[in-house]
């Protein structure tokens, strides 16, 4: 996070996202083990479970996310184990409980401040193959859908956007979607610095945001 800035939970994060028309996953804020249960109940199982807070960015390293949980025993019991590691300097802190969204397939989006040109959306291709592949694309903001399109199109790997291992083909307007959200997001919103999807899940042709992060200019 850069000087001046600051980074929202990353239920607040996916709120702005989704006001913006970005597809993310289903979820409820408990503020303890008992309202993780009835959340997941609400949502239906499966579920992940994860602590949030502000201050808390990078909850893989410190083995934040409790994934794949199939019933109340097993979300009450990793409800208590997250909260127990909450750390003091996470500050205010709850438990993010939301669907556990099936799929193959990941890919990246966000969007960066450039110095020179200003804002732009990056699209990528995912998962265990980002590093290996790097095949991603940016778009300077602001764009339409048309140019939401071209940016998909501009990926090398254009094959695994089409059918998969008997899922259907990513559906590009959806995905256009995302990105016009993204683009949207950056032109209508002076405070947001950066966003980051990672990963977008590609779940019946559909990309979900399943975890996000949006740093806005601190007040």
């Amino acid at each position: 996070m850069s000087s001046g800035t600051r980074t929202l939970s990353e239920h607040e994060s996916k709120r702005r996202l989704a006001s913006a028309g970005v597809a993310v996953a289903p979820e409820r804020l408990a503020a303890d083990a008992a309202e993780a249960e009835r959340a997941a109940s609400e949502l239906g199982f499966p579920v992940v479970v994860k602590l949030c807070g502000d201050r808390i960015a990078h909850k893989t390293e410190r083995s934040l996310v409790r994934l794949g949980l199939t019933n109340v025993a097993q979300v009450r019991i990793a409800a208590e184990a997250l909260l127990a590691a909450a750390r003091p300097e996470d500050g205010a802190v709850a438990l993010l409980v939301a669907s556990m969204i099936p799929g193959r397939r990941e890919l990246i989006a966000g969007c960066v401040q450039d110095p020179t040109f200003g804002p732009c959306v990056m699209l990528g291709i995912g998962g265990i193959f980002a590093e290996v592949l790097a095949d991603v694309a940016f778009r300077l903001v602001p764009f339409d859908r048309t140019e939401a399109l071209d940016l998909i199109a501009e990926l090398q790997n254009q094959a695994w956007l089409g059918p998969f291992r008997g899922e259907p083909a990513v559906d590009r307007e959806r995905l256009a979607d995302v990105l016009v959200g993204l683009s949207r997001l950056m032109e209508g919103d002076a405070d947001v610095v950066s966003v980051d999807l990672n990963p977008l899940i590609v779940c019946d042709g559909e990309p979900i945001a399943v975890d996000a992060l949006v740093e806005v200019r601190a007040s």
